[in-house]
């Protein structure tokens, strides 16, 4: 077999494992957050101001698959549970947080604990501070690999590598810190995340290039009835619109580039069902349309969106198969009269 058959049948291997050596990079490139395209259906995720913002018990889950066609699978998930507690003053809220990159090579899990205090502004006007603790561990899997002391010129991978394939884990302590401010209809917030930069590399240990880097977000939004039957209870064939923008920034990704980015959204519900569309660019580049489909009925509410990959002037039209995002949420039996709590009347996708 020549060697350009070799290239043929093991050329998307390689493809991956380029892709993953310029991950490990470290002293080239930062790693990124995790992005989910539903945004409030991971609302502890978006701002940690959000934990009990629906004042119930709530429990959400959240699943994406990134890029399909691209070789090497791109998945990321997140779990939380979050309530108000009349007691504290403020929501306490739990999450969790797993990605692998590269089919498994790179993974990552954290785990969150959070508080939001609560205070009326006014009697139309009340405000959310969050601060979040977080303990993050990120692992390298060699196993999932290929080096170049593996191949045959005549047969392909066959030979055992002499690289050293021990499993690499570096874990540190996160913290992050978030504010929302909301009345009836109209909300926004600022999130903080990782503002002590903490040094996540595996190798480098000055840490200088390899600090997990300063993530800043910015929302504002609305929710308006159109038509609604009932003032305290929502009845089928209630309408209402949504508009909705995002802003995140995330400061020296590759090559000392800012990764920032500005999503446009708007919702549309005819209780039960809820369709949405964003569209989300960067300074630069466009970046992807994202159309979503959910239902929300009494306690429980069910997403699925897709992002569609737009061409951009840097990439072309890259076949990457877009994004899938799966969310759920269950929102508990309330424990605590709520009469004067103020809930956000935010999204739930």
């Amino acid at each position: 077999m020549c060697v350009e058959k070799i290239r043929n049948m093991y050329g998307r291997k390689i493809i991956g494992f380029l892709i993953v050596l310029l991950l490990l990079a470290q002293s080239k490139t930062v790693a990124q957050d995790v992005h989910f395209s539903q945004f409030y259906a991971c609302p502890l995720y978006l701002n940690p101001a959000l934990a009990g913002s629906s004042i119930c018990p709530r429990l959400a889950v959240n699943y994406r698959h990134q890029w399909p066609s691209i070789s090497g699978k791109y998945t990321s998930y997140a779990a939380s549970y979050d309530q108000h507690f009349k007691a504290l003053s403020g929501g306490i809220g739990v999450l969790f947080l797993g990605d692998r990159a590269a089919s498994g090579t790179i993974n990552t899990n954290a785990i969150s604990l959070i508080y939001a205090f609560n205070v009326n502004l006014t009697r139309k006007v009340s405000m959310r501070l969050g601060i979040q603790a977080t303990y993050q561990q990120k692992s390298l899997n060699y196993d999932k690999c290929t080096y170049g002391d593996m191949i045959d010129p005549k047969y392909g991978f066959v030979y055992a590598t002499s690289e050293n394939l021990a499993r690499y884990t570096k874990g540190v302590a996160d913290f992050s810190a978030g504010l929302v401010i909301y009345s009836d209809n109209i909300y926004g917030g600022i999130a903080v995340n990782h503002f002590t930069q903490p040094k996540e590399s595996f190798f480098d240990k000055d840490g200088k290039e390899t600090r997990l880097p300063l993530k800043l977000t910015a929302h504002f939004g609305g929710n308006f009835s159109i038509k609604r039957a009932l003032k305290k209870s929502r009845t089928f064939g209630d309408m209402s619109l949504s508009p909705n923008i995002i802003f995140q920034y995330q400061n020296k990704i590759s090559g000392g580039y800012a990764y920032a980015t500005i999503n446009y959204g708007m919702y549309f519900t005819c209780y039960p069902m809820v369709v949405g569309m964003w569209f989300r660019q960067g300074f630069k580049n466009t970046d992807a349309l994202i159309f979503l489909a959910g239902v929300h009925y009494s306690f429980f509410k069910i997403g699925y969106s897709y992002d569609f990959t737009l061409p951009s002037a840097k990439l072309g039209k890259p076949n990457t198969g877009g994004s899938h995002e799966v969310s759920a949420q269950f929102d508990l039996p309330c424990p605590v009269k709520t009469r004067r709590i103020r809930n956000i009347n935010c999204p739930k996708f």
